[in-house]
């Protein structure tokens, strides 16, 4: 190493002692002889040439090859410039140590340089190296050549996890006893999650007669996740920083199990703080999604933290036999449940009967449902808990005097009626205590204080099955907690109460760890559930195969091949075994991550006395082969350009040619550029253009316009035309609403969008709508259109018997998706949109109209007007509305009334009114706001 110059091959250097020799070889060659043509008239002008061909070569010629020859030598002995110039000075063998775990992801490829420019200098030096990369398998290190160990660093890549620094500093430390004079680098991260670090330990002891140095950075800028929690309100991510130089804010973000971003979140640093908990809000439906919660721009595994089935918060529903008495809430039977389960799961409570709430609540599509001292449950609601469960469902229910009383099959034993009571005046049994669960339990991993008690309890019919569907037993071996899976849910009972009656298990923080558990078998992990309590000791060494695994940059990728399967309970950090990633199934699997809930990083301590430390370099060392060897070229070019100027061969060119070709090109550059190349040529004109829309959609789409099905009967086509004009006046004399002329239209050609409101007369005879047609009606109805179909058939029509327009409107609705309907109550909306009315007359008054059906009546007694504050999509009447409507153009009836009551054809209008105004304003009229008005109108 020359200075800041150092030669990878540096014997390739003894071959410029050649140079004096080519120098002297070079000079005593003459040129090659030029041919002078003999011209026989021209003789007496060529007695003298212009020009003599010279006897050597030119001195700036020569130097000019001995300097191409000088640059391929030099580019032989590939120097690099700018080495780093270790501390270790000395020529003995080199121990180069370098971290590779993720804190050293961010800054990998400054890390290699460093650790090149290291081996460089040691090759040129021609030391041995010894290499070691702390987050790989530990193994005893070899010296070797410092071009083999360049080769290995080349391969290394960061590792997904910790470095093991404990697992190779007892090698290193036997290593260094053998080779007294060996010098230490160590490349290090600058982490170190133990204290004191055990390598920085070993190494502090083999200082003497040594060199040692350290390398790291100046500041250490890690961050990195170390768990997540999805609480009451969105996910609580816990974020880390090893040094205050550090960022003081993190861009968190939450994907799902593709990659697709479902929500963002910022974490901020306070001060000195080292730790902090960022919130990102979510709704429950998308929290549970989440795969994956990662800092935006720090690209390591440590800065991605996996979700798996455990992190998912559960919505519970929880029923209660009882009734809560508010002022002593302790005696409530929901509230040890409510308070240990808000911390991991979404509690809903219902109200009512036992039937009443699980009608309330199941539809909401909870993973769990308690029943709490609930009794036999029979009907619908039996039926839905059942299909609950057989669906993927857990169902867990507690005991009391109810179930003591009364039970179904909804348990997972057969119990016996009435209980045991434990240490009261009639008994001669103390109150039991907990047996360490077995096995086959689910709660096998968890250990049984010994001050909790039972006091009383339902006890189980003994049979064969009884054994392994216990999960939890007492003292003497009475099952206390007993469970089965069925279909792909599973069932658990508890044989005491929810609350303090009966023992002291709510009141314990086992309680809190049973429910956790049972709930998270819900409702992707009963598969692994059922495994779990039908075998014992093939659940006990249950592995998960590893499914996809994270490398040091926190990216996906395919598992290495010395990753392990993990075992089902893993919830360690990620190790070289088991890298951070899933394992199990894609349906459910297990999420390992690089730092678990609870894990700390800090900075790695000062380094002890006689260990130098140095700053990593970033600048790379520059190979100076490249511009040596193009060098070379460029020489190699001049001397053949030198060689046959002095040739003679530029002087047989013209020199005219010459300056017409210099014009030429002169001209070619000056020439004006035509730019319309660069330019996107027109796209070509399309084969098809739209159709333009028709002037009638366009005035229909201004002003609002009625709009009625033409049926091709002449008759009925004009009595809907006049019906629909005629209100269309109605509305522009009574209301704000000033429509236009109303329409015709064509279920085949017609745009329907336009219209709020179709009227349909149905006319026996008449073919039925094709599928084209209905698919386009059934659009109409879901975009919010509301089609009246008109039988007009309230004169004709019987009970018990069908009228041929009854039939062909059955014919229409068949093939439509209508909601259910019901006669139009008093309390409809639309019976009060504008005008106060109790029922719909037309030309006809005996028919009924039917609209969609409401909700079922809240606890009060009240109706909404419509779930969603819709328009019902559909009406239906058989009163000729059209007939009472129709007018000509001077406002004169067309058509008679069947009726006696002279004010049936102006009840039509106002009944017309307000179907114009409901379908055009929604259920406005229903809020409270307007309750005193129409009382006050209908007081009058």
């Amino acid at each position: 190493m020359i200075g800041s110059l150092a030669f990878s091959a540096p014997l390739t250097l003894a071959a410029l002692a050649a140079l004096p020799a080519l120098y002297w070889l070079l000079k005593v060659t003459p040129p090659r002889p030029r041919r002078v043509d003999f011209p026989p008239l021209r003789i007496l002008l060529d007695l003298l040439p212009e020009k003599e061909t010279v006897a050597r070569t030119p001195w700036w010629l020569l130097a000019l090859r001995l300097g191409v020859a000088a640059a391929l030598i030099l580019a032989l002995a590939a120097p690099v410039w700018n080495a780093r110039r270790a501390v270790i000075s000395s020529d003995g063998p080199l121990l180069l140590i370098i971290d590779n775990g993720w804190p050293s992801a961010p800054d990998w490829r400054q890390r290699v340089a460093a650790a090149e420019q290291t081996l460089v200098s040691a090759q040129a030096r021609g030391r041995a190296v010894a290499l070691v990369a702390t987050a790989d398998l530990a193994q005893e290190p070899s010296l070797g050549d410092a071009g083999q160990a360049l080769e290995k660093l080349r391969g290394l890549q960061p590792q997904p996890h910790l470095p093991e620094r404990g697992a190779h500093a007892g090698r290193i430390a036997q290593f260094l006893d053998r080779q007294p004079d060996m010098g230490v680098v160590w490349i290090a991260d600058g982490l170190s999650t133990q204290s004191p670090d055990p390598l920085m330990a070993e190494l502090a002891k083999r200082t003497s007669g040594r060199t040692i140095e350290i390398s790291r950075q100046p500041t250490v800028a890690t961050r990195a996740l170390a768990g997540v929690d999805n609480g009451a309100s969105g996910l609580n991510v816990r974020v880390l920083r090893a040094d205050l130089a550090a960022r003081g804010e993190a861009l968190l973000r939450a994907l799902d199990k593709k990659g697709l971003p479902l929500g963002e979140g910022r974490a901020s640093f306070k001060n000195e703080e080292l730790e902090t908990t960022a919130p990102i809000d979510l709704p429950l439906e998308l929290r549970n999604q989440v795969a994956r919660v990662e800092i935006l721009d720090e690209a390591s595994a440590g800065a991605v933290s996996l979700l798996d089935g455990s992190q998912r918060r559960r919505r519970v529903a929880v029923v209660s036999g009882g009734t809560t008495d508010t002022s002593q809430p302790l005696l409530a039977p929901t509230y040890y449940l409510t308070r240990a389960l808000s911390p991991f799961a979404e509690v809903r409570e219902g109200r009512g009967g036992p039937a009443e709430a699980l009608a309330s609540l199941l539809p909401e599509k909870p993973s769990v449902v308690i029943l709490a001292d609930v009794g036999a449950l029979t009907g619908q609601a039996h039926d839905d808990l059942q299909r609950f469960v057989e669906e993927g469902g857990v169902l867990i229910r507690f005991a009391g005097t109810r179930l003591a009383a009364a039970n179904d099959d909804l348990v997972p034993v057969r119990l016996r009626r009435g209980g045991r009571t434990l240490g009261g005046t009639l008994s001669w049994e103390t109150p039991k205590t907990l047996a360490p669960f077995g096995d086959q339990s689910p709660f096998k991993t968890l250990k049984p204080p010994a001050e909790v008690s039972v006091t009383r309890q339902i006890l189980a019919e003994p049979d064969l099955s009884l054994a392994p569907r216990t999960w939890a037993a007492l003292s003497d071996g009475t099952p206390v907690v007993t469970g089965e899976t069925r279909g792909k849910g599973a069932i658990a009972l508890f044989h005491v109460t929810a609350d303090t009656s009966w023992s002291s298990l709510p009141l314990s923080g086992l309680f809190v760890d049973m429910m956790r558990t049972l709930v998270n078998m819900s409702p992707a992990a009963v598969d692994a559930t059922r495994t779990a309590t039908t075998t014992s000791n093939a659940a006990t060494n249950a592995t998960l195969p590893p499914l996809r695994t994270l490398d040091g940059e926190g990216r996906f990728r395919a598992p290495p091949a010395t990753a392990k399967p993990a075992p089902v309970n893993y919830a360690e950090h990620a190790t070289a075994d088991y890298p951070p990633g899933f394992y199990g199934s894609a349906d459910d699997p297990l999420a390992v991550n690089a730092l678990r809930f609870g894990d700390k990083i800090a900075t790695l301590e000062s380094a002890p006395a006689g260990v130098a430390t140095s700053t990593i370099e970033t600048v790379r060392p520059i190979d100076l082969r490249p511009w040596l060897l193009v060098a070379a070229l460029i020489g190699l070019i001049l001397d053949t350009i030198a060689t046959l100027w002095l040739s003679g061969a530029f002087a047989r060119v013209r020199r005219p040619a010459v300056a017409a070709a210099l014009v030429a090109l002169a001209m070619i550059a000056a020439a004006p550029r035509n730019d319309a190349f660069a330019q996107t040529p027109p796209a070509a004109p399309s084969q098809t253009t739209p159709a333009p829309i028709p002037k009638r959609d366009i005035d229909a789409a201004l002003v609002t316009r009625l709009a009625y099905v033409v049926t091709g009967d002449s008759a009925a086509d004009e009595a809907s035309r006049a019906g629909l004009y005629g209100l269309t006046q109605a509305l522009t004399a009574r209301t704000a609403l000033d429509p236009g002329e109303p329409v015709g239209v064509d279920l085949d050609r017609d745009d329907l969008s336009v219209f709020p409101l179709l009227y349909w007369p149905i006319v026996a005879g008449r073919p039925a709508p094709i599928e084209a047609q209905i698919r386009k009606l059934d659009a109409f109805m879901k975009n919010g259109g509301t089609v009246l179909f008109d039988t007009r058939d309230s004169l004709s029509s019987r009970p018990g018997s069908q009228t041929p327009e009854n039939q062909l409107l059955r014919k229409i609705l068949g093939g439509l998706d209508i909601p259910e309907l019901e006669p139009v109550p008093r309390d409809h909306v639309i019976t009060k949109a504008f005008y106060l009315i109790d029922h719909f007359p037309g030309r006809y008054d005996g028919g009924q109209t039917w609209i969609e059906a409401l909700p079922p009546a809240a606890e009060d007694g009240r109706r909404p007007a419509r779930a969603g504050d819709g328009v019902s999509p559909i009406i239906i009447t058989g009163n000729d509305l059209a007939a009472a409507w129709a007018t000509n153009r001077r406002g004169e009836p067309l058509y008679p009334i069947s009726g006696s009551d002279n004010r049936q054809r102006e009840m039509a209008l106002r009944g017309g009114v307000n179907i114009v105004l409901y379908v055009l304003t929604g259920n406005y009229k229903a809020d409270q706001v307007h309750v005193p008005a129409l009382l006050e109108r209908l007081g009058q």
